[in-house]
């Protein structure tokens, strides 16, 4: 441990931290723009300044020594700091007013803070085109403060190496990877630049007003869907605390807003354990390419497709949940109810940007006869529609959802948490390799945010070697220790693999909310501590469901009876599975 002084207190603090994290240790909150608890110091944008025995330093990269005497505070340092602003700003465009992140931030804020109400410095402005070649993430270069936050995620966490800096000095900007548009880099739309960008620079590609104009349309039927991981995120944009499951009052909003059905995208993940358990299951007992990948997350299923497409085999075929209830609304439903397939939309709210470029990905996405799921809306964007409605969405009485696409299980429940799918597939491939129910339905050491979780199941005495990834960015090691054992003739390390592109899984995904947390310091937007409180949400729903097993699910046993026959043949492989192809890295 280190003692110092931090504005005359007296501070404990472990050896190696920052004089930033030290200051937050005893509730100083030191301004900081580019600093992200997810990335590395970059001390980039120098508004963390501190004067360390009369010496002004950078807070976020200087660590702490023992009888250190730090002032966060004084008439110099404000002035700097707020010079520092102001030089920020005068490369800033004031379009507050039409940026999707008015009110939400940080150089917004940051202003405020500091009393910057006027431009003191001359405005040198160098529009750039903006990039929304990805239809799923939109870069406006004018509205970034090149801050790097965006490039650490996607190179250092990610590795994914879409986005990069270019030129120097005042012509430094950030881009697609050798100035290319995103679509042609090496870009998995996952949207944790999105998520970590404190301006309006990196954002989703609004869909809002499409779907406005199918909500007006009275000649279309416009059902609705939403992921498990939405229920407990977008209380948040409302003033309600992290975590909170909100499930019954979304489905209130969605119904207010027009949507003529409510369905439910966790009974797309009820379906997709049924069909994905069978698969496992198959593979297993035949050895046929192993080990076998969960492919419910499109952000990952394109990292595979550009990176490693010799392991696309090993891929599951299942689609992933919110496109089987497209699928499936566009067909079963449709004749279900004598509505016409092509008057219905599907719309699906998800926390995820790289949903928003799944819904065209492959021919397979159109198995109904038409596009399966029409739009995808992110959970901002859901927050957004819900504001410009006028509904007080605190005064929303809990609704519950249509059937028979809304019932689903706490198997489906937990599909937006790392360990989430390979949990509620594990619940019933046991089942359908014993015929007996898991006595205990949680799995332990594949829970947490470590990057790689492993574990070993035994299922009616045979071992299954199961790992649990999370983070794009941890799966070349991954993917190396595969190789490695192929390469010496050894059998397989693992059998079953889940992989989530986003920290945490789709919980903390590119188009979740961005509120600040009112106990923590900034930055806006998700952290580990919000990461644990929307898992939590979501494993407590899991953990008081009547019913646990996906393979219970009652609507489901019913839907394979009428109408999708046998899992993973005729029917259902036709609606529910999809193919793959190598894709080019860069175009």
């Amino acid at each position: 441990m280190v003692k110092l002084k931090i504005d005359n207190f007296d501070v404990d603090v472990a050896e190696g931290t920052s004089i930033l994290d030290a200051a937050r240790s005893v509730q100083i909150d030191i301004p900081t723009l580019c600093k992200h608890p997810d990335v590395d110091p970059s001390a980039g944008c120098g508004m963390c300044i501190v004067k360390v025995g009369g010496r002004i330093m950078r807070s976020c990269s200087t660590p702490v020594a023992e009888g250190m005497e730090v002032v966060t505070n004084d008439k110099e340092l404000q002035e700097t700091r707020k010079t520092v602003l102001e030089l920020i700003l005068s490369n800033h465009p004031n379009y507050c007013l039409k940026c999707a992140r008015s009110g939400q931030c940080e150089l917004q804020d940051m202003a405020m803070r500091l009393g910057v109400d006027r431009d003191e410095i001359h405005k040198i402005l160098k529009p750039e085109e903006i990039d929304d070649s990805t239809q799923a993430i939109v870069l406006d270069p004018l509205k970034c403060i090149v801050c790097g936050r965006c490039v650490d995620i996607c190179q250092n966490q990610q590795n994914v190496w879409a986005l990069s800096y270019l030129n120097r000095g005042l012509a430094t900007k950030v881009a697609g990877a050798n100035d290319a548009r995103l679509a042609d880099t090496p870009c998995i739309k996952c949207g944790q630049c999105a998520a970590h960008c404190p301006t309006g620079a990196i954002t989703e590609y609004d869909e809002t007003a499409k779907v406005w104009d199918m909500l007006k349309d009275k000649e279309l039927v416009t059902v609705v869907q939403i992921a498990p991981a939405v229920r407990v995120a977008l209380g948040e944009e409302f003033g309600y605390e992290f975590g909170k499951n909100l499930t019954g009052k979304i489905y209130a909003a969605l119904r207010r807003l027009g949507f003529a059905k409510v369905f439910d995208t966790n009974f797309g993940a009820d379906l997709t354990i049924i069909e994905e358990a069978t698969e496992f299951v198959r593979r297993f007992k035949e050895k046929d390419h192993l080990p076998m990948f969960t492919s419910c997350c499109p952000a990952w299923v394109d990292y595979v497709e550009k990176y490693y497409p010799e392991y696309l085999p090993n891929l599951s075929s299942c689609k992933s949940p919110h496109q089987m209830v497209g699928a499936v609304a566009k067909t079963y439903y449709a004749q279900k109810t004598g509505i016409d397939a092509s008057k219905i939309r599907v719309v699906s709210i998800m926390p995820c940007t790289a949903k928003k470029w799944e819904v065209r990905r492959h021919e397979t996405m159109r198995a109904s006869g038409y596009q399966d799921v029409d739009v995808v809306l992110t959970t901002r964007e859901l927050a957004k529609m819900i504001r410009q409605s006028g509904l007080n969405f605190h005064h929303l009485k809990d609704e519950e959802a249509d059937s028979p696409l809304g019932e689903y299980s706490g198997a489906g429940t937990i599909f937006g948490v790392t360990g989430g799918v390979m949990t509620a597939a594990l619940r019933t491939a046991y089942f359908y390799v014993t015929g007996q129910e898991l006595g205990t339905l949680n799995f332990g050491d594949i829970e947490g945010l470590d990057g790689i979780k492993a574990a070993e199941v035994d299922i009616n005495g045979t071992k299954v070697r199961i790992v649990v990834v999370n983070g794009v960015g941890n799966v070349a090691e991954l993917m190396e220790n595969l190789k490695a054992a192929e390469a010496a003739g050894e059998d397989t390390p693992y059998h079953f693999i889940e992989v989530m592109a986003c920290r945490g899984g789709c919980i903390a995904g590119g188009g979740q909310p961005k509120v600040m947390m009112p106990n923590l310091p900034k930055p806006w937007g998700v952290n580990d501590e919000i990461r644990r409180l929307r898992s939590q949400g979501l494993n407590n729903e899991d953990e008081q469901a009547a019913n646990r097993l996906s393979h219970h699910n009652q609507s489901i046993k019913q839907l394979y009876g009428e109408y999708l026959g046998k899992p993973g043949e005729g029917k259902a492989h036709e609606l529910l599975h999809t193919k793959y192809r190598q894709r080019d890295v860069y175009k």
